[in-house]
């Protein structure tokens, strides 16, 4: 009998953990960044993985999850995993703000988006 009641007690406290886990999929902190890279400008300049924070628009899709994106210092290829989007729904007149890093080679420069937010 205690046997069935230690399985039944171990068998309902995993599934509650389980729960906990998955009824809050994002979170995490909402407040200052000293990440320093905020324009297309600085980013294009900028090593390889380097934080990035840019608001402006997307204004293409260029297939393959790369998009044409514009701030008011130049334009840069962005690449957006379909997962990063977080249930946003953008066109060129969207303001939105990009969260990624850096991806730079010898031929090319383009920011590798880990999240997509409305902008305020």
């Amino acid at each position: 009998m205690k046997k069935v009641l230690l399985v039944s007690a171990l068998i309902f406290a995993s599934s509650s953990v389980f729960a906990a886990q998955t009824s809050d999929p994002q979170g995490g902190f909402i407040g200052p960044s000293n990440v320093s890279v905020k324009t297309v400008a600085v980013a294009l300049e900028a090593k390889d993985d380097t934080p990035v924070v840019l608001t402006g628009y997307i204004v293409a899709s260029l297939g393959d999850e790369a998009y044409k994106f514009k701030d008011e210092t130049g334009e840069v290829i962005v690449e957006i995993d379909d997962r990063d989007w977080n249930g946003v729904e953008a066109t060129p007149e969207t303001k939105v703000v990009l969260e990624g890093e850096v991806d730079s080679s010898w031929s090319y420069t383009q920011i590798d988006v880990d999240t997509v937010k409305l902008a305020k």
